[in-house]
C-alpha cells in the first residue's frame, strides 16, 4: 500500500488522501477528501463525478491494458505522464512501474494542472530525472530525443536526461517542457519518423485558429531554419507565480478506457460546469468546425479540457494538439452528435449547431466565413512557418477537400 497526500497549488493546500494497492494482477485506489477541503470556502470538486463529500471514491483495474490507467481517478490521471513520458519513465523505472509510480515520480514542476502529491510526512516524493531545462538548452534536448527515438532500449542515460523535462502533457510524439524566464513552455520536437512537416504545420494551424477567434495559447516555431524545427506552446495551466487546475474532457465526462463521446456531450457538460456557458458553447462548436475544415483527426477527449475559473466552475481550455492530417481518412475521434456520428460533415455540423446555442442561420454564416478565411490564408501562414513548394503541396489535402468546398458553397 502506498499513500499520497493530495495538495493544491504552490501553497500546497491540503485536498485529500489517495491510497494505491496492487497484488500484481489487479490494482485499486481510494481517494477521500480532507474535511478541511470540504469546509474550505475556496474548495471545489476535483471533477463533476467527485463532489466534495466524506465518502471515499474508489478505482480499480484488471489486466486489460486499456483499463489499467483507470485505477486512478480522472483528475489524478490527467496529471500523470502519457505515452511519450511513460516510455521514458519505463526505461528509468523498469517495466514493472505501476500507475502510481508514474503519478508520483514524474517531475512536479511540469505536472499538468495544479494538483500535487506528497508523502504522508508532507515531503515531496523523490523525483526521477533532471530539473526542467532552459529554453536555451533546446538544441541539446532535440539531439537527446532523437537518440532515444532511434534506440530506446540502449538509451538509459538519454531517458534519464529527458524524463524530468517530459512532464505530463499527453501524446506519443517527442516533447519536453522548457523554462524561458518565468514562463513554462511545451516544446514539441520533430520526430525522426515524420514524413511531413508536423511542427511547422501545427504552429501554422494554431495561428490560423487564433485569427479566426478561437482561444489559443501563445505559440511560435523555434529553430525555424533547422531540418528539425520545434513547436513551442505556452502552458495555459500556468500563470505567473501560480498553477491553474485542469481536467480533460474525458475526466469531465466521466469516461474510462477507450470510450469516445460526441461534441454534444461536451456541450452538455459545459452547461453544467462552465462559468460562461454561452462563450464556451460557441468555442467548442467553432473548434469542431475548424477541425473539420483543417482535417484535424486527433480530437479525442484528452485533447479537449477545462481550466478552473473559481466558485466550483470551469472554462473550456484554449485549443491545443491540433494536427491536420493530409494523408489520412478524415474520421473524427470525437463525433458531432449521436445522430450525426463521427464522419466530418459540414452539413451535419450546421444541423447540430442549435445543440450549442448557435442558430442554423448564424452557423451557416460562420462556417462560410471561416472557410473563406482558411482558403485565403493557409498557404501564406504555412510560408511564414518556413514551408514552400513541395512542402506546401504536401499539406494541401488537409485544407483543400470536399468539406471545404461545401463550406465555401454556403
Amino acid at each position: 500500500m502506498v499513500v499520497a497526500r493530495v495538495a493544491l497549488g504552490n501553497g500546497l493546500v491540503p485536498v485529500g488522501r489517495l491510497v494505491f494497492e496492487t497484488d500484481g494482477r489487479r490494482a485499486h485506489s481510494t481517494f477521500i477528501y480532507d474535511q478541511e477541503w470540504i469546509d474550505n470556502p475556496r474548495g471545489f470538486d476535483l471533477c463533476p463525478q467527485m463532489p466534495r463529500a466524506s465518502a471515499p471514491y474508489h478505482g480499480s483495474s484488471g489486466g486489460r491494458e486499456s483499463r489499467k490507467r483507470d485505477v486512478i481517478a480522472g483528475p489524478f490521471a490527467d496529471t500523470a505522464p502519457d505515452s511519450w513520458g511513460r516510455k521514458l519513465m519505463r526505461r528509468v523505472l523498469g517495466e514493472g512501474a505501476t500507475e502510481f509510480d508514474f503519478l508520483i515520480t514524474c517531475d512536479d514542476t511540469a505536472r499538468q494542472g495544479a494538483l500535487r502529491f506528497l508523502q504522508e510526512n508532507s515531503e515531496p516524493f523523490p523525483q526521477v530525472g533532471k530539473a526542467v531545462p532552459r529554453l536555451a538548452d533546446i538544441e541539446d534536448l532535440v539531439k537527446i530525443a532523437q537518440r532515444f527515438e532511434r534506440d530506446p532500449v540502449g538509451a538509459e542515460q538519454d531517458a534519464l536526461d529527458l524524463v524530468g523535462a517530459a512532464g505530463t502533457p499527453g501524446g506519443a510524439r517527442p516533447k519536453a517542457n522548457v523554462r524561458d524566464g518565468d514562463r513554462l513552455w511545451l516544446a514539441k520536437f520533430t520526430s525522426i519518423n515524420d514524413t511531413w512537416p508536423v511542427e511547422r504545420l501545427e504552429v501554422a494551424t494554431m495561428k490560423l485558429a487564433g485569427n479566426l477567434g478561437l482561444r489559443t495559447p501563445d505559440c511560435r516555431l523555434e529553430l525555424p531554419g533547422s531540418l528539425h524545427p520545434i513547436g513551442l506552446f505556452s502552458r495555459f495551466d500556468r500563470r505567473v507565480g501560480g498553477r491553474v487546475p485542469y481536467i480533460s474532457a474525458r475526466t469531465a465526462l466521466g469516461k474510462v478506457g477507450h470510450a469516445s463521446a460526441f461534441y454534444t456531450d461536451i456541450a452538455d457538460i459545459i452547461r453544467i460546469i462552465s462559468a460562461r456557458p454561452g462563450d464556451d458553447l460557441l468555442q467548442i462548436w467553432l473548434r469542431m468546425v475548424f477541425g473539420i475544415l483543417v482535417t484535424n483527426t486527433d480530437d479525442h477527449l484528452k485533447n479537449h479540457g477545462f481550466i478552473y475559473a473559481g466558485q466550483n466552475l470551469w472554462r473550456l481550455s484554449p485549443l491545443f494538439d491540433v494536427n491536420p492530417q493530409p494523408r489520412r481518412h478524415a474520421r473524427m475521434e470525437t463525433g458531432i452528435s449521436p445522430l450525426h456520428g463521427h464522419e466530418p460533415d459540414i452539413g451535419a455540423a450546421i444541423e447540430a449547431s442549435e445543440f450549442f446555442d448557435v442558430s442554423v442561420q448564424e452557423a451557416r454564416i460562420r462556417v462560410r466565413d471561416m472557410a473563406r478565411c482558411i482558403r485565403d490564408s493557409w498557404r501564406e501562414e504555412l510560408r511564414r512557418q518556413g514551408l514552400s513548394g513541395a512542402g506546401l503541396n504536401a499539406c494541401a489535402p488537409a485544407f483543400e477537400h470536399e468539406r471545404m468546398d461545401a463550406a465555401l458553397g454556403l
